[in-house]
């Protein structure tokens, strides 16, 4: 038992090694002052975090090495753009689907709750190409509002999933008692439903807004010329080599990822109290 048990031990830190340890290093050589070969450590610097946001003044010759600070920062708005209006589109929409399921009896609801887990299943590079057919077939430009209705079609699914788990240990004795009481069906959910999901809603939004950030597959199909975002912007980075800036955007994103699911944890805590 004392050998099963070192070898499942083992086991699962060399699985934690393998997982975090690129993530370790991207960080590390996020720092390195190098700006030929990262892989050779020539000392600490910030250099690369300054070009990045343009702080060129005291900044070496050989650290003038992001081809454009301006497209950057442009990419990162159409991110954050994209990101918050469809983080609030699929919230709106994939909460109220759950409660529609949940508290509704009709017919082919369960063929609904299964399509409902068709985008989460399907491959993003089938997705990302239907989407683009579409967009093609409708006369729909491609630009923000394609991104954002694309990253809708399957971030709705995860919100659902999130505020459904919510729904399924709430108790609705309250809402029967709301309604006995004379209360409306706007005011239950206002004072009653709400801040009972209220948690699980948050926590669907954080992934959503979180995932929106992160995409490329999907973004990069259906992106126009003037609408790129951050993941395809270092996506092209990299096609034209590794070149050190990468690392401290990697390590940025890295950081704003860890803010945000921490967050999500935090109001996870919440709503199991």
């Amino acid at each position: 038992m004392n050998g099963l048990r070192r070898i499942l031990g083992s086991f699962a830190l060399l699985f934690f090694i393998f997982l975090y340890l690129p993530i370790a290093l991207i960080v590390f050589y996020s720092f390195n002052a190098n700006p030929i070969n990262m892989m050779v450590w020539s000392g600490a610097s910030l250099d690369w975090y300054r070009s990045i946001f343009g702080l060129s003044n005291n900044l070496s010759e050989n650290a003038l090495y992001l081809e454009s600070t301006s497209q950057l920062l442009a990419s990162l708005r159409s991110s954050l753009t994209v990101a918050f209006f469809t983080t609030l589109i699929s919230t709106a929409v994939g909460t109220l689907t759950a409660l529609t399921l949940a508290r509704f009896r009709f017919r082919l609801k369960s063929l609904y709750r299964l399509l409902l887990f068709m985008p989460m299943l399907m491959p993003d590079i089938v997705l990302g190409i239907a989407l683009l057919i579409f967009f093609i077939s409708v006369g729909l430009p491609l630009g923000k509002v394609s991104i954002i209705i694309g990253h809708c079609t399957f971030l709705i699914s995860y919100v659902f999933i999130v505020v459904s788990a919510r729904l399924a240990g709430m108790n609705t004795q309250l809402e029967e008692a709301s309604a006995d009481l004379g209360a409306s069906p706007w005011i239950t959910f206002r004072r009653i439903t709400l801040p009972q999901i209220l948690p699980g809603v948050i926590g669907g939004a954080l992934l959503a807004f979180i995932i929106s950030m992160d995409d490329l597959v999907i973004t990069y199909f259906i992106a126009g010329v003037d609408s790129t975002t951050l993941p395809v912007f270092i996506y092209g980075m990299i096609r034209r080599g590794i070149k050190p800036e990468i690392n401290a955007i990697a390590t940025l994103l890295l950081l704003a990822s860890l803010l945000i699911a921490a967050l999500g944890l935090y109001f996870r805590s919440r709503q199991s109290r």
